[in-house]
């Protein structure tokens, strides 16, 4: 095989995501060098995709290492973990001062975080990237996430924005900032993807069972969905798929086992919310309504003993509980996006990360999985108001919710008594209440706490940060536990 020292990229690793990507950086005028550990897949991708292209295809990481420009670019497209640690240890002794390695698998960021430091301590450079839009988008053009070495950024700006999906001209990818924030941004998006996908699936399930209708009256709903303020990827494709059918006619979505997957970034982000201190109640939600759609063998016991109310629709004007509905799936939708910025804003007091939420909501509008219409709304609402402490303060957001509320609440109760889950709808309702109340219970937790644990309590007629103890027994004296945050 012929190789040429010229080549602008290499990419390790040619599962999907990496063959597209390489396909999409040649279809933009850059050479491209590719390894994969297992030869055999990438001399399959040589005589297959990539057959006719300028694409090179190495044998071993030396080899790869020989056929770039310096700096040299290697983008890693391997299995988030141990292997891209294992790859990072391969690929260090053949490179020199300058040098990048690129990292765009599902990486955790505190891995990134870890990497970025280790490798720059050998003179090279380290990007930790988020790409989204899946098969597809890594092909035609993916939503990216950059964060890392900010001495790399210029020598990958090029490749990166051309590659990537592009809305009214402007590309879907920009710097997010050092070590992990562009895999933390990539994480958060993966958790309201979960977040977007578990409401429009309780929105499925409330129509099919609920309202008895079939997998094309809801296609049709969902395609109308799509032409208004719910335009969106994900409603999209779910229009898509309730219309498929196999070669008997046979409803495509009607044979699928209905437990849920996950890769763990849904996961990862529920753990952040927590370290944070953050209630992303939603997204956890989402994550938690996995774990139980994998209990089938659990469930289909207790459906035979576990009683529950009637879902017969009597009663029920169709047509306006779409329209509920349809408000419903939006309000809930904004509380996702809210809670998912507010952890954002959270990591980035944390880490010190300069993050700009509108530029990131920008790099969500395209090629991404969770790209809508209703992120420019999000854009346009940090532009107006970069300091914005919480997305639902903005003004088009408070009357959007002020309008959808009445819905979105009837929504809730409906499900409740007639005993459908809608547990990502319902908890961002609760969120919503609680995040707009000036007075709720807590006191009477903080009252318990220190009642049982001499834990103390702040009072709402003194300053704050000022604690106090009471002997509630009349036997506990003075002596108190102290006080902590999580």
């Amino acid at each position: 095989m012929k190789y040429t020292a010229k080549a602008d990229i290499g990419v390790v690793g040619l599962a999907v995501m990496g063959q597209n990507l390489a396909l999409n950086m040649h279809d933009h005028r850059f050479c491209v060098t590719v390894y994969n550990r297992t030869a055999s897949t990438m001399e399959q991708f040589m005589v297959g995709p990539a057959a006719g292209t300028s694409i090179q295809g190495a044998y071993s990481l030396p080899q790869l290492v020989t056929t770039l420009k310096r700096p040299r670019r290697i983008l890693l497209m391997v299995k988030a973990g141990t292997v891209v640690d294992q790859t990072i240890t391969s690929l260090l002794p053949l490179l020199e001062d300058g040098d990048i390695l690129i990292d765009g698998g599902n990486s955790n960021y505190h891995d990134t975080i870890r990497r970025t430091r280790e490798v720059e301590a050998h003179g090279v450079l380290f990007i930790g990237t988020g790409v989204s839009g899946g098969e597809e988008g890594a092909r035609t053009g993916p939503s990216i996430m950059p964060g890392g070495s900010a001495e790399a950024w210029p020598h990958v700006k090029p490749i990166f924005q051309r590659i990537a999906a592009k809305v009214k001209g402007d590309p879907c990818c920009e710097w997010i900032g050092p070590d992990g924030a562009g895999h933390f941004v990539k994480m958060v998006h993966n958790g309201i993807e979960y977040g977007d996908m578990q409401i429009i699936a309780e929105s499925y399930q409330l129509m099919k069972e609920l309202l008895g209708f079939s997998n094309l009256q809801m296609r049709d709903i969902y395609a109308e969905w799509n032409t208004g303020e719910l335009n969106s990827y994900l409603v999209q494709i779910t229009r898509d798929i309730l219309g498929h059918q196999d070669e008997e006619g046979n409803f495509t979505l009607d044979t699928i086992l209905d437990c849920a997957g996950q890769k763990g970034t849904g996961k990862w982000t529920a753990v952040s919310a927590l370290d944070q201190g953050i209630p992303l109640t939603l997204i956890g939600e989402a994550v938690f309504a996995r774990f139980l759609s994998s209990l089938k063998p659990e469930r289909t016991h207790a459906s035979g003993t576990l009683p529950g109310p009637s879902t017969a629709s009597s009663q029920i004007d169709t047509q306006a509980c779409i329209r509920d509905l349809h408000d419903a799936v939006y309000a809930a939708k904004i509380m996702s996006y809210a809670q998912g910025y507010m952890l954002l804003r959270s990591a980035a007091e944390t880490y010190s990360w300069p993050l700009d939420y509108g530029s990131i909501a920008l790099m969500w509008r395209g090629g991404c999985i969770i790209r809508s219409a209703f992120l420019k709304k999000i854009k346009e609402a940090f532009d107006s108001h970069p300091d914005l402490q919480n997305l639902l303060m903005a003004p088009y957001f408070t009357e959007a919710l002020s309008k959808a509320q009445g819905a979105w609440r009837r929504i809730a109760a409906l499900a409740a008594t007639r005993g459908i889950p809608v547990p990502a709808i319902s908890s961002a309702l609760a969120f919503y209440d609680g995040y707009r109340r000036t007075r709720g219970p807590a006191n009477l937790i903080q009252a318990q706490r220190d009642y049982f644990g001499a834990h103390t309590y702040e009072r709402v007629d003194e300053v704050r940060g000022k604690f106090f103890h009471t002997d509630w027994t009349g036997t506990g004296g003075a002596i108190t536990a102290g006080t902590y945050d999580a």
